[in-house]
């Protein structure tokens, strides 16, 4: 009986032996699989980059040369945010500041650059520019690509990465502080904090703390959904673990500081503390202060509910709270902390961003998805642009000033809903047709409609090409009219198929006969309408949509008007034919697009197509620069814009300039959404903003070219300038007109040309019968 005890005794503890033996070896293989599982995971993850998905957007590169306005401190500032480094180890390069000098070394990641130069600073200008291997002098050089944005696939996210070394130590103490205080002492979680956490929030009876460290936090943010279940915690665990052995602290507090939600501006998600530290500061992450850093920090709890933008009451008590936090852990002492708390938080204005240029991202990102299926679908990782920033930054200060002008001379009229008018400027080179400047609205943080895309009348600034179709040969080759052929400027009605047009001019004032160029400089609507009648309507639509207006043109008297819709974008596109020597250039806003392997998935060739002859397009530039020499833009020069420049106001429902230099072209519109009538003429709505622009863009670029002098092919003339004739010896007056060689008036002013009823005659062609087309209404001016 005892023999039976004991072999029964025996099965059973080598049964439970084998029972704990095979738990203890399953609940091994599982820590092994899991460990397994997810060190591969991370492993995948740090291999591809933690932020392999986003999508860096940089602005066009810096060209600097002798004599640029620049001081070596700048020159730092921006190495620094194109991602250059004190340290040789940097991939994309680093620089080395000596004295009133600063060398600069591209890594092997660098863009443009691939050479070493040395640049050199006096008085605020760049004194010499060094090829830094042979120390000999170079005509410029390019400095990296500046980062717009770099945004995240999926949750159309904006970060700028930062390394630890560049992380304040005020923020990294405000975040230990208010966050995660054992940060550098614990495993990756903290059992006492969990504790405490839970006591507090069963204490309060509601969810008071978190008990996660901000390894956990960084495993939930980099690697797992928003899901709440067991599954997901022990996921996370195991992950903090994990990351805990890879990574240095430094490495995963860089991580962090470059992953966590901080809210959202502008439609964009703000992910890291250097994009928040620019979208609230403007300032780069390093040089933010004690109660910036602490503002920051607070907002990791709930980044909502303490936006310093729309509760700033809110922002600061929580600032507060972390600034409490980090004297409790003397990490600051009371003074500092009582010093920090007695700061008002100072928020950039959010229209003074002109840096992350919201309008011009989108239409970039047009430009690409037009191109590419998907860029998501393409892996693109960089994108450059070709965003002048110093431009941009000008375009926005010219919007600003030019559009409180605009408020001012309408705040006597009374609205019933308080709209207030929008505004469009574009510029670009018009030799390239990269877009260097786009401001889409008046603040993107109000409205997001990007009115560079809105189809509106253009008014008068379309009248150049009805004189550019009237001064290009026709199907013949002869060439009918000159700037100095006149035309009867009075009260005509025309008609057009069983329709008729009757055109008035700016203030009912007309001036009877007068030439081309006196007709274009003053703006005036009937002699316009009457030269695109005898040419044919038909001509000047074809030159236009062969600038790039759209296909909407009809061929009917209101189109010498501006009657029928385009956008700024396409106005910018069709001046080019002007700017350039004849020759239409496509607006672009990216250079090139580079895959996640490097390979070039996207490079810009724009468009470009010969529309004028070049003598013909310095005709109509010379014509375009009377404009503001005594025409409708003649203010601009009491407004302080000194360089030789040529544009056309507009004015329909809304006003218009449209002008350019030698290497810059810019559009500007305003108007209401509603399409409601501004009543305010372009040369007091848009010609303000443009010239602004035009003059701090003209200090920027000192060396701005000049407008080009006459082609081959063109010749000066002295001619009266009243009847548009050669002048002889008994003229009152004389001017130079410039005329497209063979073309020249051959009579001269002492004619007796008063009894000749025909002499002013234009030897043209009976019109043709029009088809009956609807005729929209009439833009005056």
């Amino acid at each position: 009986m005892d023999f039976v005890r004991i072999e029964s005794a025996f099965h059973s503890v080598r049964l439970r032996t084998k029972v704990l033996i095979g738990l203890t070896v399953g609940f091994l293989a599982a820590v092994v699989w899991v460990d397994l599982y997810f060190s591969r995971l991370v492993d995948r993850k740090l291999q591809q980059g933690p932020f392999a998905g986003s999508l860096a957007i940089y602005a066009a590169s810096r060209s600097v040369e002798v004599g640029d306005a620049f001081t070596r401190d700048a020159v730092v500032a921006q190495l620094r945010q194109s991602g250059y480094t004190e340290s040789d180890s940097n991939r994309i390069g680093h620089y080395r500041v000596d004295g009133d000098a600063v060398d600069v070394f591209p890594g092997e990641q660098s863009y443009f650059s691939t050479e070493p130069a040395t640049l050199k600073f006096r008085d605020g200008h760049i004194t010499d520019v060094l090829d830094g291997m042979k120390h000999t002098p170079i005509e410029s050089y390019s400095l990296e690509p500046q980062p717009i944005a770099t945004l995240d696939a999926g949750d159309n996210g904006k970060r700028r990465l930062v390394a630890f070394p560049e992380i304040p130590k005020n923020l990294v103490n405000a975040l230990l502080a208010i966050e995660d205080k054992h940060f550098f002492a614990h495993p990756g979680f903290d059992p006492m904090r969990i504790i405490k956490s839970a006591y507090v929030d069963i204490k309060s009876a509601r969810k008071e703390q978190g008990g996660s460290t901000l390894t956990m936090q960084l495993a939930r943010n980099l690697y797992l959904d928003a899901d709440k279940s067991w599954r997901r915690k022990a996921s996370e665990l195991a992950i903090t673990l994990v990351l805990e052995q890879k990574l240095s602290k430094e490495k995963i507090f860089e991580l962090y500081a470059n992953q966590v939600y901080l809210g959202r501006h502008y439609g964009f998600t703000i992910k890291g503390f250097g994009e928040a530290a620019h979208v609230f500061f403007r300032k780069d992450l390093s040089q933010i202060t004690l109660p910036e850093a602490a503002l920051l920090a607070g907002l990791v709890q709930r980044p909502s509910y303490f936006d310093p933008v729309n509760h700033v009451e809110r922002a600061t008590e929580r600032r507060n709270v972390v600034l409490a936090m980090m004297e409790q852990n003397a990490f600051i002492t009371a003074d500092a902390a009582q010093a920090a708390e007695a700061q008002p938080v100072k928020l950039a204005p959010p229209a003074a961003d002109s840096s992350s240029a919201p309008y011009f991202l989108a239409l970039a990102t047009n430009e690409l998805q037009s191109h590419l299926n998907d860029t998501r679908d393409a892996s693109l990782s960089r994108v450059y642009t070709t965003l002048d920033l110093e431009l941009q930054h000008a375009a926005v200060e010219a919007v600003q000033m030019g559009i409180a002008e605009v408020d001012k001379r309408l705040a006597h009229r009374k609205s019933e809903d308080d709209a207030r008018p929008q505004v469009a400027l574009l510029a670009l080179d018009p030799h390239t047709g990269e877009v260097r400047a786009a401001v889409g609205g008046r603040n993107f943080a109000i409205s997001q409609v990007n009115h560079i895309l809105s189809k509106r009348q253009p008014g008068s600034v379309f009248k150049p090409f009805v004189y550019a179709a009237a001064l290009s040969p026709g199907k013949d080759g002869a060439t009918k009219f000159t700037p100095a052929s006149t035309v009867v400027d009075e009260p005509t009605t025309f008609r057009f198929g069983n329709a008729t047009y009757q055109p008035g001019n700016f203030g009912e004032e007309f001036h009877g006969r007068v030439t081309l160029r006196n007709a274009l400089a003053k703006s005036m609507n009937v002699a316009a309408v009457r030269v695109a009648e005898q040419i044919g309507y038909r001509r000047v639509v074809d030159l236009a949509k062969a600038a790039g207006i759209n296909n909407n043109l009809q061929p009917t008297p209101a189109l010498a008007l501006g009657a029928y819709e385009a956008t700024p974008l396409e106005m910018a596109g069709a001046y080019t034919v002007f700017a350039n020597q004849g020759e239409y250039v496509q607006p672009s806003f990216v250079t090139e697009a580079l895959s996640s392997t490097g390979k070039v998935a996207y490079r810009d060739a724009p468009a470009r197509r010969r529309v004028l002859e070049t003598p013909v397009a310095f005709v109509m530039q010379d014509m375009l620069q009377e404009v503001l020499r005594s025409g409708t833009a003649a203010s601009v020069r009491s407004r302080g814009l000194t360089v030789d420049a040529a544009g056309k106001t507009g004015t329909s429902r809304d006003g218009w300039f449209a002008g350019f230099t030698g290497d810059l072209l810019c559009i500007v519109w305003v108007g209401y959404d509603d399409n409601r009538d501004l009543d305010l003429e372009g040369a007091k709505s848009a010609l303000p903003i443009w010239a602004e622009f035009m003059k701090r863009a003209s200090q920027i670029r000192q060396s701005a070219a000049h407008l080009p002098g006459p082609p081959p092919g063109v010749v000066s003339v002295a001619i009266d300038p009243t009847t548009g004739l050669r002048a002889g010896p008994d003229c009152l007056s004389r001017r130079n007109e410039f005329f497209v060689e063979g073309t020249a008036p051959t009579r001269t002013c002492s004619h007796d040309f008063n009894d000749d009823p025909n002499f002013f005659k234009a030897d043209m062609p009976a019109l043709p019968p029009q088809p009956d087309l609807t005729i929209p209404q009439e833009v005056p001016q």
